[in-house]
């Protein structure tokens, strides 16, 4: 059997190449998710600062939560958004390890020279120099409180030299320093991040941490190596909120942004990857049932000589893994490149840092073959069913012998998947965070294709029925157009399927981030009644400004806006907002459904609908949080509000929330009343501010909304770029196959230029079918996503870009069609 199923493909090698690129595509989309997936679950994390110490001790940056079913505890953790401060006496309890030479404490908080990196800048004090090690190559250390030292990166960024005065931008007002040194290190500058250095006092208060550290860089004695030392003193620190760190593991103590990308990039991976596989079984599966119908004469033959039913599926199934072995060997060394492709992009976006470094192992590629194996192996299996039934006596009467129709099973699948379908709908409305609706969102829509594939030509004979009409306006053409479409609604509904999932896919991934966009933009322009926005080009706005601009007259009221992400005891992760209490209602208006915002104080906490509903709160109940820093609160809901979107999950006051944030400056100071020319004149020497109008908080918004939608775009685009290549390529496979037909086309006297028009008119009908399923799947899809997220069902469909969706299918309908249409009508009609 096996020897046959050479001989079938190397006869039928043009079969079997619309299957063979849609199993490469496969491939090479499943090894550079395992790609991503993989440098989440293992790659490295570079240091910078801790480069020179052994070894590191540090908070631990997880909340933990234990689950107990039956017999079993589960363990589960999640990590905290800020850095979690080492407690006060941590120093000296790892000086007292036996076998420690040093204990050097280390400070880190932002600290921006004012127009120079404002994001990547970072404060220090210069006894934890040693730590990295920094070392003055020019000028003298910092000695008085007034002194800093600066890495040569910034220096030469910046233009500065030992003796020049320069304003920093810290965690309080800007204030003039001099530069006394220029520091450099062994490796050179920090690539990653700046570095300046105060004096231990002056590094102390502006840290705001009283008696606590960053973390501790401890050397051993000598005689001691670090691996034995780490051991004694994570020993001694056993039972303790804190944790020892060596060699890799010390890059994510530094870097705790790449740590958090370690997961967005699991997320990522395994969510790409296990849409793109369930697209390829869906793609792949009417390939090959396409493959089939081309076959079906060759089939019904040996099933009258004598082929079992079984044989007929084995020897499919036998070409099936011959085509998925030679097309996952060559996709998975092209998910290769792909996979450094999109690190790359994905760093570009900022979605990932450059610490993060990608992984490279067999193991993407080995994973991708068997499972490009398993799904050319079920899709071939799939589609033989319908041929291996053909009795043998039916089969020698030639293609009469095919089962006409659409098997019961088949009609009982294809329902049960569009039941499934509306089952997921109904559960995607009552989502209301988008990571629990996203990949619900993309599961519905890959549902309800595979229902249209199962129901495919009952619904193409019913699509082409009405169609048929307007086709017959042109007379030959559009006769034999609509002729053809209802004959053969079997081939054209394997040609629908991808297309459908092309529109609705596409529509969904664009649109799904729209309809959060729009929402969250409406309800921030809304809700800020300010008539100013106060905002910093540096890392936030200086708490002096708001004291300033309570001052000025005419001023009503004065807001001061941090954000940041909170957990609670069980993990979940929700958005926070911090705003000053007084005078709210003169800046900001969340909607307000109960309760009310000016009860709300240090231990306060007001709720979005959302997080109300799921969680059964109302004004008077308690909640139980894990702020950014790993400080543990229990507040109190004064109020719930409906604008979640634009004002986030939970808001609290300024004064608790910023206490707990690694940046504790305003990301804005929302202003009701005077003119702008008085503020700006009362800002006047605080650098680096600017007044805007109170719409701005609405573009901000915006913008960060675009931001996360084109990590969105770039992700779910390798699924649509495949989708797109398997229409294009089920399309051509289609057409290339009706050689004979148009010959006899040709024969009967229709001119050449008719079958070329038929060609198109068929393919507009099809990209028509395509584009009205595809249309009414992301409709209903967007619908329940909107219900859900925004509390309306009213998605965000852009009128132009949908349109452009369409357009571009239906480009590709007919790109598809026109070459290989060409290609067969070169012969003679005659031959």
């Amino acid at each position: 059997m096996l020897g046959y199923a050479f001989q079938t493909l190397r006869a039928r090698k043009a079969a079997f190449a619309g299957a063979f690129v849609a199993l490469l595509c496969a491939a090479a989309l499943v090894t550079a998710c395992g790609a991503l997936l993989e440098t989440g679950l293992r790659g490295e994390i570079r240091t910078e600062r801790y480069a020179a110490t052994p070894v590191l001790v540090a908070g631990d940056q997880n909340v933990h939560h234990e689950e107990r079913k039956g017999d079993k505890t589960k363990h589960k953790a999640k990590p905290l958004a800020e850095r979690v401060w080492l407690p006060e006496g941590t120093a000296q309890l790892v000086a007292d390890v036996p076998g420690v030479g040093a204990v050097v404490p280390e400070l880190t908080f932002p600290a921006a020279l004012v127009g120079h990196d404002p994001e990547n800048s970072l404060g220090h004090a210069w006894s934890s120099a040693a730590l990295t090690p920094f070392r003055v190559e020019e000028g003298g250390a910092p000695r008085a409180d007034g002194d800093v030292v600066i890495d040569r990166g910034l220096a030469g960024r910046a233009g500065l030299a030992p003796g020049d005065r320069v304003t920093v931008q810290s965690t309080g007002d800007p204030a003039v320093y001099t530069v006394t040194g220029i520091a450099t290190t062994p490796r050179g500058a920090p690539a990653e991040q700046s570095a300046v250095f105060f004096t231990d006092a002056e590094a102390r208060r502006l840290a705001g941490h009283p008696g606590q550290d960053t973390v501790l860089g401890v050397f051993p004695a000598d005689g001691v190596g670090a691996g034995q030392l780490a051991d004694r003193v994570a020993e001694a620190l056993a039972g303790t909120p804190v944790r020892v760190h060596t060699g890799d593991g010390r890059g994510p103590v530094e870097f705790l942004a790449a740590e958090q990308a370690r997961v967005r990039l699991i997320s990522m991976g395994g969510a790409i990857g296990g849409t793109g596989l369930l697209v390829a079984v869906l793609v792949v599966a009417g390939t090959f049932a396409l493959t089939a119908q081309q076959r079906g004469r060759e089939l019904a033959l040996l099933r009258a000589v004598a082929a079992t039913p079984r044989q007929v599926r084995r020897l499919i199934g036998r070409e099936a893994l011959l085509v998925g072995l030679a097309a996952g060997l060559l996709g998975a060394l092209a998910g290769l490149p792909l996979a450094d492709l999109l690190h790359d992009r994905f760093t570009a976006l900022g979605a990932v840092p450059e610490t993060l470094a990608p992984v490279r192992s067999p193991f993407p590629p080995a994973a991708a073959l068997p499972a490009t194996l398993l799904a050319a192996w079920a899709a071939a299996r799939v589609s033989a069913r319908r041929y291996a039934r053909i009795r043998p006596a039916g089969a020698l009467t030639g293609a009469a012998g095919i089962p006409r129709g659409v098997p019961l099973g088949r009609l009982i699948a294809g329902l049960a998947a569009l039941a499934g379908g509306a089952v997921l709908l109904a559960v995607l409305s009552g989502l209301r965070t988008e990571p629990a609706a996203t990949p619900v969102t993309y599961l519905t829509v890959l549902l309800l294709c595979v229902a249209v594939a199962l129901l495919g030509p009952l619904l193409a004979r019913a699509a082409f029925a009405v169609l048929g009409a307007p086709l017959r306006l042109s007379r030959v053409p559009g006769h034999l157009a609509a002729h053809n479409a209802r004959a053969h609604s079997r081939r054209l509904a394997a040609v629908i399927t991808p297309l459908t999932l092309l529109v609705a896919l596409t529509g969904t991934v664009v649109f799904s981030q729209t309809t959060l966009g729009d929402a969250a933009e409406r309800q921030a322009a809304d809700g800020v009644l300010a008539d100013w926005t106060v905002t910093s080009e540096g890392p936030g706005v200086p708490p002096g400004a708001a004291r300033r601009l309570r001052e000025v007259p005419g001023v009503a009221a004065v807001t001061e806006v941090v954000h940041g992400t909170v957990r609670t005891p069980g993990l979940d992760k929700y958005t926070v907002q911090g705003v000053t209490p007084d005078g709210i209602g003169a800046t900001l208006d969340p909607g307000v459904t109960a309760g009310s915002l000016s009860r709300l104080t240090a231990d306060g906490v007001a709720v979005s609908e959302q997080v109300a509903d799921s969680r059964g709160l109302a004004p008077g109940d308690e909640l139980a949080l894990v702020l950014g820093d790993g400080t543990p609160a229990t507040l109190t809901v004064v109020a719930v509000y409906e604008r979640g979107l634009g004002f986030g999950d939970l808001t609290l006051a300024h004064e608790r929330l910023a206490a707990h944030l690694d940046n504790p400056l305003a990301d804005s100071v929302l202003v009701a009343g005077a003119e702008a020319d008085r503020l700006t004149d009362a800002l006047a020497d605080l650098p680096g501010l600017a007044v805007r109008d109170g719409g701005h908080t609405a573009e901000v918004r915006a913008t960060r909304q675009a931001a996360n939608a084109e990590v969105a775009f770039l992700g779910m685009g390798l699924v649509l770029a495949f989708t797109a290549i398997a229409s294009v390529n089920t399309l051509a496979m289609s057409t290339a196959d009706r050689a004979a037909e148009f010959a006899l086309l040709r024969r009967v006297g229709t001119t050449r230029r008719q079958v070329l028009r038929m060609l198109r008119l068929e393919s507009l009908t099809v990209a028509a079918t395509a584009a009205v399923f595809g249309t009414a799947i992301c409709l209903a899809t967007l619908t329940a996503f909107s219900s859900g997220m925004t509390g309306e069902a009213a998605p965000s469909l852009v009128p132009g870009t949908h349109l452009a969706i369409l357009a571009a299918a239906a480009a590709l309908a007919m790109a598809a069609t026109a070459v290989p249409g060409r290609l067969a009508l070169r012969a003679a009609p005659a031959s």
